[in-house]
């Protein structure tokens, strides 16, 4: 099986839920640092519309000035067009496997798409 993080590093969540993908057996990972690299809008409402969560529940708004941007109030557009444009809003981390794709927060949720 494949599986894709779009991982932060520094994030112990996302640390954690890579562990998890390295040590689960037959799972051959991709990982994106998505402050390096980050998802166009098209390719975060796909995943978001896979998750079956709005941008507004994958939109990180501790350590950001989301808030003072309006951002949890805007719409769908808005908010995609602001993560692409400024990684940092993207909460972390998303994994997308051929079962589906999760937001793992707690980590333990990947276990759902493997």
């Amino acid at each position: 099986m494949r599986a894709t993080i779009w991982h932060n590093p520094k994030c112990g969540t996302s640390r954690k839920t890579l562990a998890i993908l390295e040590e689960t057996p037959g799972v051959e990972v991709t990982v994106i640092e998505y402050l390096k690299t980050p998802p166009s809008a098209e390719k975060l409402a796909q995943l978001y519309r896979d998750a079956g969560i709005s941008p507004q529940q994958g939109l990180r708004i501790r350590g950001t000035d989301a808030e003072e941007r309006g951002l949890p109030q805007a719409d769908d557009a808005a908010v995609l067009a602001a993560m692409a444009a400024d990684p940092i809003l993207i909460e972390r981390p998303l994994v997308e496997t051929d079962k589906g794709v999760r937001l793992c927060r707690p980590q333990e949720t990947v276990h759902q798409i493997l």
